[in-house]
């Protein structure tokens, strides 16, 4: 019996030691070869230098183009089983092309988180207005969903709003959190312990605007109230990506500092008492809080931080969006071994009971194998509406592009 064959198209190229998109990349990558899939990952955007090898994964790499016939021939040839879009922006380019050539290819989503949900509460808070969900960004990236078989949800908050705030049916829907190793007792064992450990942490992709945000936050509102409480501590602000308006920020005399890449962000974080994250605006599950749970670092966020993190749990650490009293319970956890030990405790917790590989691939992997394409498909009636060549204008707009750069 031959393998299924499975075609990711990436929006980029993975950066696992950039982003947590990254990770989730990775992680579902590994989910599919753990299942016996040959898989082609194929993008159209430029490599970097961070960029993932793919041949220690034994993953074929494809680079394709936007708007060009070329994708069909591709396809045509690949014929994959199961096409994985990541991100709508990647199947409003390519998903009308998979429809045509290859019609019986089950098609999934993987969100990584709501787009429209991000950009809504960024327009919130910057305007101090009342948070509006109902955007054109919302249509664009529902009507994504709606076209597909199956979209994958990674935070359980963002399931509710799909189902509850737009009435999506659950079987277009299918929630996959971050795919972890479980925390071990040897694991534990070789943490670095809490007298070893110096200094506050943030790390994040400063191409993402709400880590950059966060900076500013902890620049100007946690910061200077902090290390008054703390005058020996540090704040140390890593990431990927740091611009100019980042690197400013640097101030040695008050001991914040601008550190730039992790080359391996779990270790760089071991290093550290306390990851900090006032994040005032997101969407999602957040990959600097997994990290810090893999490496028994305790964390102070907010509540749109914590968001979808801990179920019924309690959090590593504080969650808190007073960002007075912010500041009083990151000085209370840094000093405090005690409750240090205990919300590293919370972390363990929340990682074997909520994100442990182990619980989630083979049910997903039944799920998608078990599906009845046809019926599926027969059942989503406005996914049939906006498949069809009438409601597609991005099939059109590419084909129109693709007709001008032959001139």
């Amino acid at each position: 019996m031959n393998a299924k064959k499975l075609l990711i198209i990436g929006l980029v190229w993975p950066e696992p030691t950039s982003s947590a998109a990254g990770t989730r990349m990775i992680q579902l990558v590994d989910l599919f070869l753990q299942k016996g899939y040959d898989i082609i990952f194929a993008s159209a955007a430029s490599k970097s230098e961070f960029s993932f090898d793919f041949s220690e994964r034994n993953v074929i790499e494809e680079e394709i183009k936007l708007n060009d016939e070329s994708f069909n021939s591709f396809l045509k040839v690949c014929n994959p089983d199961t096409v994985l879009f990541d991100r709508f922006m990647i199947e409003e380019q390519y998903g009308w092309r998979v429809q045509q050539e290859c019609p019986n290819a089950l098609r999934i989503l993987d969100t990584e988180d709501l787009h429209f949900l991000r950009v809504a509460r960024q327009q919130s808070d910057k305007k101090s207005e009342l948070l509006n969900l109902f955007s054109d960004a919302a249509k664009r990236e529902i009507a994504s969903i709606l076209r597909c078989d199956l979209s994958l949800i990674i935070s359980e908050v963002e399931m509710k709003i799909l189902t509850e705030k737009f009435n999506i049916n659950n079987s277009l829907l299918y929630y996959l959190p971050f795919l972890e190793s479980e925390i071990t007792s040897e694991a534990v064992d070789n943490w670095v312990p809490f007298e070893e450990r110096a200094g506050f942490i943030f790390i994040g992709n400063f191409l993402h605007e709400p880590n950059w945000n966060t900076v500013q936050i902890l620049k100007t509102k946690i910061w200077p109230s902090l290390r008054k409480k703390l005058p020996y501590a540090s704040m140390n602000i890593y990431g990927s990506y740091a611009s100019q308006k980042v690197l400013q920020l640097e101030n040695k005399n008050e001991k914040f500092f601008i550190r730039g890449r992790a080359k391996i962000a779990q270790q760089t974080i071991a290093k550290h008492r306390i990851l900090l994250a006032p994040i005032q605006f997101g969407a999602g599950v957040k990959g600097k809080f997994i990290d810090a749970m893999q490496t028994g670092t305790p964390s102070v966020t907010t509540t749109v931080g914590a968001e979808a993190m801990k179920g019924l749990l309690d959090w590593n650490g504080f969650i808190e969006d007073d960002l007075e009293i912010f500041v009083n319970k990151a000085a209370i956890l840094y000093e405090d071994k005690t409750a240090w030990l205990f919300a590293q405790h919370n972390g363990i917790q929340i990682i074997n009971q909520r994100y442990t590989a182990q619980h989630f691939i083979d049910d997903f992997i039944t799920r998608i194998e078990n599906l009845d394409v046809k019926d599926h498909r027969q059942k989503n009636f406005f996914g049939q509406i906006l498949n069809h060549h009438t409601m597609q204008s991005t099939k059109y707009m590419s084909l129109w592009i693709e007709e001008k750069n032959k001139r």
